[in-house]
């Protein structure tokens, strides 16, 4: 009890010698400044930071796109390239073999010359074998003609037997020759730049 009344004594001492009481400390301005600086610029960090990742997502879109349109470019100027040269190519073949079918005509009249002359004329009267002689010299001469368009005879007698240039259509059995060995050809074949236009017909050897 006597503490308190001292207490209270003290009080009001104070009072009457008009003593003022100590001001409560006002909140520092400057630092509420400072820390709503900091949050503004925090703020404006994290907006940045947002903006920045999704312009970053959105340039990632467009360069895989981009990647996508150049893969897709490439293709189709590959294709228009294989195209090109596949047209060529055809364009080349059928100009290279465009005769092709005029100069099977003219084999089979080269077959006819090659079976007149075959014929001996040891027992001819003079005026056929004249006759005769005329015919060799109009097949030689077709001859030279088909060799200026690249024709030239399958001839491999006494070679092996190929089936991608001739055609067996007889065999014999010679002892002393191998097996699949063209022994004769019966009617000669002919290629036409490199490309077999009729295959020649052929007797093989068969044991």
């Amino acid at each position: 009890m006597e503490k308190e009344q001292k207490e209270e004594i003290l009080e009001e001492q104070k009072e009457e010698k008009g003593e003022p009481e100590k001001p409560t400390p006002a909140p520092n301005k400057e630092e509420n400044k400072c820390s709503k600086e900091e949050c503004h610029n925090k703020e404006k960090k994290e907006h940045h930071s947002k903006k920045e990742a999704k312009l970053k997502e959105e340039i990632k879109k467009l360069e895989d796109i981009n990647k996508e349109l150049t893969e897709k470019v490439k293709l189709a100027q590959a294709e228009l390239i294989n195209y090109r040269r596949r047209k060529e190519e055809e364009l080349e073949s059928k100009l290279k073999y465009a005769n092709q079918d005029l100069i099977t005509e003219l084999i089979q009249i080269a077959d006819n010359f090659e079976r007149a002359i075959k014929l001996d004329d040891n027992d001819l009267t003079d005026e056929l074998s004249k006759f005769l002689a005329g015919f060799k010299m109009m097949y030689a001469t077709l001859m030279d003609i088909l060799k200026k368009f690249g024709v030239e005879e399958i001839n491999r007698v006494g070679e092996k037997f190929n089936p991608n240039e001739e055609e067996a259509l007889m065999t014999d059995c010679i002892e002393d020759m191998e097996d699949d060995v063209v022994i004769e050809v019966l009617l000669k074949g002919y290629k036409l730049k490199g490309r077999v236009i009729r295959p020649a017909s052929v007797k093989v050897n068969q044991k």
